[in-house]
């Protein structure tokens, strides 16, 4: 029963943070690149960084970036040109506007 009880709180708190992001400073320690577009209609996520890590959404865009690398599910690293990129964002000014637009894409975050 413990160890059920175990197995089933490590898959619900790894769902809950999956969000929870950590921008590297080089990209071999990145586990997706990134590369922020000018415009809405170019993204695979629109993403809105939320202010506390509690609310960090679950795998929908909404992103909490951790100080600490350690802290996080996924380590980022923003490149300077779209064809490095793994993954294309556009951050959004409102929470209800962020989410998939690229759905192939989102196992790049779990």
């Amino acid at each position: 029963m413990k160890i059920c009880l175990l197995i089933l709180t490590m898959l619900i708190s790894n769902k809950i943070f999956c969000q929870k992001v950590f921008s590297v400073q080089y990209s071999n320690q990145a586990d997706v690149k990134v590369y922020v577009v000018k415009y809405e209609n170019q993204a695979d996520l629109k993403v809105f960084k939320v202010k506390y890590n509690n609310q960090a959404g679950d795998n929908n865009g909404k992103w909490f970036f951790t100080d600490y690398a350690n802290q996080a599910s996924k380590k980022i690293f923003f490149v300077d040109y779209e064809n490095q990129a793994t993954l294309k964002i556009f951050f959004v000014s409102y929470e209800n506007q962020a989410g998939w637009k690229n759905s192939s894409k989102k196992h790049l975050l779990f």
